[in-house]
């Protein structure tokens, strides 16, 4: 099997090891960049295929649509597009090791992919820094 790697502002398309959706649509999570947001509410899950009233979830490295719960007032009630880059359910990685953070936790992107802030706070997981090198640049610490 030929691996892809196109990377774009999209995020990398290539094969990787089955993730647990673990943050459902609704969820309120934190926002892990200096945008003025604290926290977001998950509303939508980008390219997400599902089953009929199955509700949309997310996991690490996925692209959601979120919008500002807490924050500063011209940031409150906007709909930003995100990327997951913690959740609190382990990620099992190919190796055996499974790897959990403390918080679920998003970083506000562009539409072009590009991070809307200029610092991430926290560690990142290695499957959403993989798949958004934008993101990987910005990580204080890659887990």
């Amino acid at each position: 099997m030929p691996k892809s790697r196109a990377v774009s502002a999209k995020g990398v398309s290539e094969f990787k090891l089955y993730i647990t959706k673990a943050i459902p649509a609704n969820a309120v999570i934190n926002c892990a960049d200096n945008t003025g947001a604290k926290t977001l509410k998950l509303v939508q899950v980008t390219r997400f295929k599902g089953r009929l009233r199955r509700i949309p979830a997310a996991s690490v490295g996925d692209h959601v649509t979120v919008v500002v719960k807490k924050g500063n007032p011209e940031m409150r009630k906007q709909i930003f597009g995100a990327v997951i880059v913690r959740q609190k359910y382990p990620i099992r990685r190919a190796s055996g090791l499974r790897v959990s953070f403390e918080d679920n936790a998003a970083v506000i992107v562009t539409p072009e992919g590009d991070l809307k802030g200029t610092d991430i706070k926290g560690p990142v997981a290695a499957e959403a820094a993989e798949r958004w090198p934008r993101i990987a640049n910005l990580a204080p610490m890659i887990i």
